[in-house]
């Protein structure tokens, strides 16, 4: 009887575990899909959102052409990884902005307008394209899917080119306004000596 008890108590035991859930995947470890996909779409939705804000806080003509490049690009790699995720199975996780993104965006949103949002956007423009240049390498070089370790690869040289033209930015003041008129010389009138 004691037997039947263990083996109750042992099947009760397994079947509970079987009933758990599986835990959420690591959206932190970029080298397994799930966060390697994460952080992808996150970096691409924030540079959107950036180049779009850039479209309207901007007048410096090389930032609204770099700004129009990087939607461009950045939409093209989200559905780059998407395609190569579902060559192999694998459904992407939904486009969500993840915090460091997002801390991003809201300097840029508090920047404001003309030449101090030029500036910050430059700036974030290098740091968000240093890390995905990580990102993307580190997942060619030891990512866990063969389709998505090969698009991080095509990836990998648009986002070089995308720092470089960051870095080349050509961000300055605005002009200082032109001095004052000169005074107008006082008026004689006739008969006064001067």
């Amino acid at each position: 009887m004691r037997k039947l008890g263990i083996l109750l108590g042992g099947a009760l035991a397994l079947a509970a575990c079987a009933r758990t859930p599986p835990p959420p995947p690591d959206l932190n470890n970029a080298l397994l899909s799930p966060g390697y996909m994460a952080q992808a779409a996150s970096a691409d939705q924030a540079e959107i959102q950036s180049g779009q804000m850039a479209l309207q806080a901007s007048q410096n003509a090389g930032v609204r052409n770099f700004a129009n490049m990087i939607i461009a690009d950045h939409t093209r790699s989200s559905q780059m990884i998407a395609a190569a995720a579902a060559s192999a199975h694998l459904l992407p996780p939904a486009p969500t902005i993840l915090p460091p993104q997002q801390a991003m965006l809201d300097q840029l949103r508090a920047a404001g307008t003309g030449y101090s949002f030029d500036q910050a956007f430059q700036q974030a423009q290098i740091s968000a394209h240093q890390q995905a240049l990580a990102l993307h390498q580190n997942y060619m070089q030891g990512g866990d899917v063969p389709a998505l370790r090969a698009t991080a690869g095509q990836i990998v040289p648009v986002v070089q080119m995308h720092l470089q033209a960051a870095q080349a930015l050509q961000i300055a003041p605005p002009p200082p306004p032109p001095p004052p008129p000169p005074p107008p010389p006082p008026v004689r009138r006739s008969g006064e000596r001067g």
